[in-house]
């Protein structure tokens, strides 16, 4: 565990980009590795509701899951130090990008839609917007909802490629 004075100036780093780029995955490992606290917020936002994100969702639909969603990011007691895993839509509602930015850092995980497309297409977390989507038709989907979402996402502290993706890679982004 690393001294105090190696975490001064560590703060928050949220972890930030499409699903399926790893950032549960690689905020944990992050957060290990630097001897500091890890956060799901999707996990957060589902202990405050008592129910899965996918069932808020088909409950109240998308306005009001994305209310909450925001409620969780900013009325969220974070520990001192901490790597925070976001959701792949709360970047891309509100001012969240820049309350981010302003509370910590944050690094956006980039991947290619294909790439997304095969970890999705494998994954065994099931995501109901992606229902019925195989092959062409859901790299064409991830096109389209990239499109929307990268001007978010590069609004991050850090841009980092996925695709060789390491812990290693990850601290050096945010030792600059």
């Amino acid at each position: 565990m690393p001294a105090d004075n190696e975490q001064q100036g560590l703060g928050l780093i949220f972890l930030v980009g499409f699903m399926g780029c790893g950032k549960t995955t690689w905020a944990r490992k992050l957060a290990a590795k630097l001897g500091c606290d890890f956060m799901d917020l999707d996990h957060v936002l589902e202990a405050k509701v008592g129910m899965t994100i996918p069932e808020y969702f088909t409950m109240h639909g998308e306005e009001k899951f994305r209310e909450l969603e925001s409620e969780v990011l900013k009325l969220t007691e974070y520990p001192v130090h901490a790597v925070i895993s976001t959701g792949g839509g709360l970047p891309c509602f509100f001012d969240h990008m820049d309350w981010m930015n302003s509370h910590g850092k944050s690094i956006y995980i980039k991947l290619s839609p294909k790439t997304l497309a095969d970890r999705l297409e494998n994954a065994k977390t099931v995501r109901p917007v992606l229902q019925g989507k195989k092959g062409d038709e859901l790299v064409t989907f991830i096109e389209g909802k990239l499109a929307e979402r990268e001007a978010y996402y590069l609004q991050a502290t850090f841009v980092v490629e996925g695709i060789d993706m390491s812990v290693e890679k990850l601290e050096e982004a945010i030792a600059k």
